[in-house]
């Protein structure tokens, strides 16, 4: 057994007196933050209320927030570090830039899609003539950025469809990794799958952040 301590003044030193009280001291500064949280309720009382409500309804309870009007806001989010570090390699021209910051109101949700309207909950894809019009550019030099963008692992096709005239239409994809319209820890497997090679290409496998 330890002999005891004492300090410079020669009093003997409980560590154990002390520890219990460093234990106090964070129990109550956790009781103080959940009343802020809870609007000034203890959380004995709250966790009472709940065990209560548990018994009366005979099945667990769980308690959410109402989401706020800002949870409907529509949002694309830019991978700040992803986007400087091509900047720093000159991997994207100027017309690239610019195509990328003109398209991204367009991006739907989740499937990171470029898309003609992303309010609507069936949101559908915008061909090449419709994107050159959004972006109020011309078809051709449209055509040569999206082109461009997709041999450098920016932006993917997928096809979509057959239109009037036996024409195939192609869906056209934003690499979640520069900018994406969801949750980063959450990319959808279409995503992971259609951009796996592109995230192998030189510039783009040394990215700061990965989300796969």
């Amino acid at each position: 057994m330890s002999k005891d301590k004492k300090d410079k003044k020669g009093n003997i030193l409980d560590f154990d007196k002390a520890e219990r009280n460093a234990r106090a001291r964070d129990f109550e500064i956790e009781k103080e933050r959940f009343k802020e949280d809870h609007r000034g309720v203890e959380k004995v009382d709250f966790e009472s209320a709940m065990e209560t409500l548990s018994r009366g309804i005979g099945k667990d309870v769980y308690i959410g927030t109402k989401r706020s009007s800002s949870s409907k806001v529509k949002f694309a989010q830019t991978l700040q570090e992803n986007l400087q570090h091509l900047y720093e390699n000159n991997y994207l021209t100027g017309r690239e830039k610019i195509f990328l910051m003109d398209i991204t109101p367009y991006i739907a949700f989740s499937s990171n899609c470029i898309v003609l309207d992303i309010r609507v909950k069936n949101a559908i894809p915008a061909n090449i003539t419709e994107i050159a019009k959004i972006i109020n550019c011309d078809r051709s030099n449209t055509s040569k950025v999206i082109n461009s963008l997709k041999k450098k692992g920016i932006l993917a096709k997928s096809e979509s469809g057959i239109e009037g005239n036996n024409v195939k239409t192609f869906a056209i994809f934003l690499n979640p990794h520069i900018i994406y319209a969801g949750d980063k820890d959450n990319v959808n497997d279409t995503l992971r799958i259609m951009f796996s090679k592109s995230m192998k290409m030189s510039i783009l496998k040394n990215l700061p952040n990965r989300l796969f």
